[in-house]
Order: structure tokens, then C-alpha cells, then sequence
């Protein structure tokens, strides 16, 4: 999916899509209904009182502002800003968080951040219309889904220079690496499909079937299961990773979109977006052996990205109609802090390094100063 210009489009866009095939295996659960009642969100006058158990810095991507604002871990509060990502969709963390990247959905490259200096170190051109990044768990490479030309790119993290281009599925969005790094496994949200890149050769060496319009994957920390977000059937499949097929679906909430996995392994945590028409609302938490919704959070408007701290304590979600950060207690499965961002907030990274704070403006492949020269980017 691309990003897109308007702060609605991306939610119509997954939601419009058609596709073919099904799930392998239907396991009958109870939906989470985000109509139901849920945990209430924490008052506004009490949203910088909860402090998280560890330092570190939560990035959020604000597509229709072009922005990334960045959440001091400790103290819930924003303490910098990186202008200048048109389109900025996602956002991911390196895996020693010393640096981010971020999508521009309308230049098609991304962006490469320093965490602690909050400096732009670089940016280097995509595919078109790129929607997810990711790093693998070495940091050596990247990877970005290009939603429009059905590919993935591989760029080499040190050097911002492009590696190669992987056909995939249609319409790529989400991507996540396995645990050993050996796997990216790549949502694609118009084929219906989860594409496996094999890391060692960059090429499509298998597509799994999973259902409708698959937005996002997740990885269990053992690397044994995957499980994909099924946009257009409210639901989640849980991939065996061994016999690459569908094991099991669960209904969620209304429009699930992003996923994300508890360190111990123990929880799904699912972010169920809808559409502007009908938001959703919630968060599902989905235990991942007896893989049933066991609970659920109500974040905000939107409910789009979801990132987990190293701890396992506290997730945090995008609310896209309501343009905040939720923050929720995993002990409790209570909002216990909400944080205005920018516009329209898509992606969400955990980095565990901490920044100075103040602000930064990324210039991208093909834009031009004041004076009217081009710029080339790499690291630097």
C-alpha cells in the first residue's frame, strides 16, 4: 500500500482492497468487539505521571505532516522532531537503537536518523512508494517495502547503497526479519499472500496464502510462528514457519492493521485501525499458544501502530483519528498515559538509546535548497 498524501487515504486504501484466497485453518474464537466495553483511557491531566520502566526513546511516524516526533521513554513527553519526511508512514529502530529509519511515502526513499545527536545522517531512494522498513537483527541490512511496483529493497545500512530489488507480492506493505535474520516475511496487502525473502540470497523463495488484505507480520521471539494482521477479515493467521502455511485465525477487532509480539513471547498484540467511517478503537491481546483474544485496551480513534518496550512493560500505540501516542501498562492492560504527536501517526520503533532533544530537518533524494541545488544523500 502507498503512502498517501491525505491522512484518510491509507485506512481507505487497505480497507478497498480485494483479494483472493483464504486462511488454511479457521480456529473458531470470540471477537474482540470494539464496540464492547474496555479499559477506559487515563485523563488528560494525568498523562506525564506514569513514567515507563526503562529509558529509551519511542519514534512515531505523522504521515499527513511529513514528521517524526520522538517520546522520551522515562517521562512520556516529546522532547524532538524531525521535519521534512513527506509522506512519513513508518518508522523502524536499529537493533542496538542508536539510529532509525523512516519511510517517505511521496519522495520514495528513506530517511536515516542519529537517536542521541537527533541528526539526519542521510537518506537513500526506494522503490515507489514505499510503506515499511526494517532492519535485520545484525544491522547490516535494510529492507523497504515498495508498494507500487510490487518489490522490496535492499539497501546496505552502513553505506545508504542499494544491494538489490526483490520481486515479492502485490501490493507490499508490512515486513518484519525473523529472529535469526535468516527470513523477512512480507505482507502483501493486495495479493492476499505473505512472500519469504531468503536474507542470504535476496530472492522470493516461497508465498504463503493467509486472507485478506494481510497488513502487517509478527515474529514470535523463538522464530516458530508468524502471524499476519487479515485487514479485511477482522482477523489474524498465525503461520507455521517450519511448513510455511496457515495453522490457525483468530477474530480481532475491527480493521487490524499493525502487530507486535511480547518479548516472552506470550502475548499478540494486534492494533485494530478500521476505517474513518467506522474507527476502531482497541488493541487486542491475543495469547499466542491457546491463540484466543484474551483482552482488550481501548487506545483512541484509530488504533494503527504498536511497538513493545525491551521489558516487556509498557506498548504503545498510534491512535490515527485522534493524532496521540497511547501508552499501555502490560500488567494492568490500562491506558496509562496519552502524548500528542503530529498528524495523522502511522508507524511506531522503540530505540533503547536516548536523545538530546530539539529538532532536524531531512532533505531526500532529488529536493532542492534554497538556492536551488540539488542534493545528494549517504551516510556522512
Amino acid at each position: 500500500m502507498s503512502a498517501a498524501p491525505s491522512r484518510r487515504v491509507s485506512t481507505a486504501a487497505l480497507a478497498a482492497v480485494a483479494v483472493l484466497g483464504g486462511a488454511a485453518v479457521a480456529m473458531a474464537t470470540t471477537a474482540d468487539d470494539d464496540s464492547a466495553p474496555t479499559t477506559s483511557p487515563v485523563a488528560a491531566d494525568h498523562r506525564h505521571q506514569h513514567p515507563t520502566s526503562g529509558a529509551g526513546t519511542v519514534w512515531v511516524a505523522n504521515e499527513a505532516d511529513g514528521s517524526l516526533t520522538a517520546v522520551d521513554a522515562l517521562t512520556n513527553e516529546v522532547v524532538g522532531t524531525v521535519s521534512g519526511i513527506a509522506g512519513a508512514h513508518n518508522v523502524q529502530s536499529s537493533p542496538d537503537g542508536s539510529r532509525v529509519w523512516a519511510v517517505s511515502g511521496h519522495a520514495s526513499a528513506v530517511a536515516l536518523v542519529d537517536v542521541e545527536q537527533l541528526k539526519v545522517l542521510g537518506a537513500a531512494s526506494t522503490g515507489s512508494a514505499p510503506a515499511h522498513v526494517v532492519v535485520t537483527p545484525d544491522g547490516r541490512s535494510t529492507y523497504v517495502t515498495n508498494g507500487a511496483d510490487d518489490t522490496v529493497s535492499v539497501i546496505d545500512s552502513s553505506s545508504m547503497a542499494d544491494v538489490a530489488t526483490v520481486p515479492v507480492g502485490d501490493s507490499p506493505h508490512g515486513l518484519r526479519p525473523s529472529p535469526d535474520g535468516r527470513w523477512v516475511y512480507v505482507a502483501n496487502t493486495g495479493g492476499g499472500s505473505v512472500s519469504v525473502i531468503d536474507t542470504g540470497l535476496n530472492t522470493t523463495v516461497a508465498e504463503i496464502r493467509v486472507g485478506r488484505s494481510p497488513a502487517q507480520v509478527a515474529f514470535s521471539p523463538d522464530g516458530r510462528f508468524c502471524y499476519v494482521s487479515l485487514n479485511g477479515e477482522d482477523a489474524v493467521a498465525k503461520i507455521d514457519v517450519s511448513r510455511r502455511r496457515v495453522v490457525g485465525e483468530v477474530k480481532v477487532g475491527n480493521g487490524p492493521v499493525q502487530t507486535f509480539v511480547s518479548p516472552d513471547g506470550q502475548r499478540l498484540l494486534v492494533a485494530n485501525q478500521g476505517t474513518e467511517d467506522r474507527p476502531g478503537a482497541t488493541v487486542s491481546v491475543v495469547d499466542t499458544d491457546a491463540f484466543r483474544v484474551t483482552g482488550s485496551v481501548r487506545t483512541g480513534a484509530g488504533a494503527h501502530g504498536v511497538t513493545v518496550d525491551p521489558a516487556g512493560d509498557r506498548a504503545y500505540v498510534t491512535n490515527l483519528y485522534a493524532d496521540d501516542l497511547a501508552v499501555i501498562d502490560l500488567d494492568s492492560l490500562e491506558v496509562v498515559a496519552r502524548v500528542p504527536v503530529g498528524d495523522s501517526p502511522n508507524g511506531v520503533t522503540f530505540s533503547t538509546a536516548t536523545t538530546a532533544g530539539g529538532s532536524a530537518t531531512a532533505q531526500l533524494p532529488g529536493e532542492h535548497d534554497a538556492d536551488g541545488h540539488a542534493h545528494e544523500h549517504g551516510a556522512h
